[in-house]
């Protein structure tokens, strides 16, 4: 296969899982009697209802045509119901299956910068760390560390969020709700694989995940999108106790598309205290160099080797 096949492939991918998802009714369509075999709508329907011929939409979603025009990408978009993040990825799977958009690396940079780390060192006492373009943690402060019980004691290749909190015994009661934190981080996944397919990082990751974990492999295949930006947390954390926190998405130029994220609370709350209990000086773990483990109170289970949430 060729890289325009797997670019027009993945924009194929993506518009048969969103087709699935959207039900005759919700355009208008009459449901009809009977079983449908398809899940959501036909392929005719979305094409009659796209404005593009049958043939035409067929190709697309095979990855067999590639340079689909704005009119028409638009015009799906509007037809499957996609709205912010799931409008715009749409977009740039179209420009990257057309070539018009530029690749990224094939391999996220790994390696943090001196004034990065600096940065993390200077927000404290507030939660604080840096991850990959696939969201695997690859340094954070003393704060930041404590906030992640656990993921310290695994390998560096293996500390990734989205791995931690589907099979890690910590990182799946640490956040609340788990299955709200876990649909938003295989949304974002699977917007830096519709950019990047052809990530070896990536594809082990997801493979990993698809055998492991049946709550991954369903909300793989739903195909829904996000970027990751600003939000809000509730915690369940084993050492501090419960705490909500607000949290800031910065990306970091000439990367590879490393992102820094901090943590905060209102001032003079319950929620505050707690985060500040992360980085007391009787709770404070020493300082680690960017990629090595920092030991935590207590080991992971034996279970616990093979995840990005924010």
């Amino acid at each position: 296969m060729t890289a325009g096949d797997a670019r027009g492939t993945e924009l194929g991918r993506y518009l048969k899982a969103r087709r699935a998802q959207v039900r005759p009714e919700d355009v208008g369509l009459p449901a009809g009697a009977g079983l449908r075999r398809t899940p959501g709508l036909r392929r005719e329907e979305l094409a009659a209802l796209a404005g593009v011929s049958v043939d035409y939409y067929i190709r697309l979603e095979r990855g067999r045509e590639t340079n689909p025009s704005p009119a028409v990408v638009d015009a799906l978009g509007r037809t499957l119901r996609l709205r912010g993040d799931g409008f715009e990825r749409l977009h740039e799977l179209a420009e990257l299956a057309s070539g018009r958009a530029s690749e990224l690396q094939a391999c996220a940079d790994h390696d943090v910068r001196d004034s990065v780390l600096r940065m993390l060192e200077s927000v404290r006492p507030l939660p604080a760390y840096v991850v990959s373009r696939h969201s695997r943690v690859l340094a954070a402060n003393p704060p930041g560390r404590r906030l992640l019980p656990g993921l310290w004691d695994w390998p560096e290749d293996q500390r990734n969020l989205t791995r931690y909190v589907f099979l890690h015994p910590v990182g799946r009661t640490l956040y609340e709700p788990w299955e709200e934190t876990v649909a938003r981080s295989v949304a974002h996944l699977r917007a830096v694989a519709g950019a990047d397919p052809d990530s070896p990082e990536l594809a082990a990751l997801v493979g990993e995940l698809m055998l492991t974990s049946p709550q991954f492999a369903a909300l793989w295949e739903r195909y829904d999108v996000c970027e990751r930006g600003g939000g809000q947390k509730a915690f369940r954390h084993p050492e501090v106790g419960p705490m909500t926190l607000t949290y800031e998405v910065m990306r970091l130029a000439r990367t590879g598309g490393q992102r820094m994220v901090v943590y905060q609370a209102a001032p003079g709350t319950p929620d505050e205290a707690a985060m500040l209990r992360l980085d007391t000086p009787d709770t404070r773990p020493e300082p680690a160099a960017p990629g090595h483990a920092q030991p935590t109170d207590a080991p992971a289970t034996a279970d616990a080797c093979a995840h990005p949430v924010s």
